[in-house]
């Protein structure tokens, strides 16, 4: 019989309790959460802030720098990826299957986003034709100069970075929730300490 809706699924008779499980992330996971985290905060300020500014030697240098900073989220989100293929996560404590799903789908959605994010900035910087530095190291372009393509990337960038606010507010909002009001350890699962 379906447990009622609200109620935690049961937790099957060779599944060790909560307490006795990993209940943390890898260490080298919980630093690149953070990291990744502080990076793209700053990244989502800078984007908005930037962008209302007028040409200026000042746009000039955030947008280069924000283009760097872009490329190094990706090769940390690389590294990230590769660290959660490598190490399986702690499991989620018990709750609703609902929720479980939830929680894996907008983390697989906020990989994805973070991937797609910094892609769609390179395919946009390839678009306009000049070359893409990171702090002086070229990076080769992705597609060739194309004012039309420029303007679908630019667009596509604009809307991944709404969506992704969006999700991280999402997630930083479960959270708390599951935090403050249902009393669960899901903090502590990337605490860096």
């Amino acid at each position: 019989m379906k447990p009622a809706t609200g109620q935690i699924d049961a937790v099957s008779e060779s599944t060790p309790p909560f307490s006795t499980l990993e209940t943390r992330y890898a260490r080298p996971a919980v630093v690149l959460h953070w990291l990744i985290a502080l990076l793209v905060l700053s990244m989502l300020g800078l984007g908005a802030y930037m962008s209302s500014l007028s040409i200026s030697p000042l746009k000039i240098k955030l947008y280069l720098n924000h283009k760097s900073l872009g490329m190094v989220i990706l090769l940390l989100m690389l590294f990230r990826i590769a660290i959660r293929v490598w190490k399986t996560p702690p499991p989620l404590p018990a709750m609703p299957r609902w929720q479980q799903i939830a929680a894996h789908s907008a983390h697989a959605l906020l990989y994805c986003m973070l991937v797609a994010m910094p892609l769609s900035g390179w395919l946009m910087n390839s678009a306009t034709g000049f070359p893409l530095k990171v702090w002086g190291i070229a990076i080769p372009a992705l597609i060739a100069k194309d004012p039309a393509a420029f303007a679908w990337w630019q667009s596509v960038h604009h809307w991944l970075g709404w969506t992704l606010a969006a999700l991280i507010a999402l997630h930083v909002l479960a959270v708390l929730k599951h935090t403050l009001k249902d009393k669960m350890p899901i903090l502590t699962r990337m605490r860096l300490g």
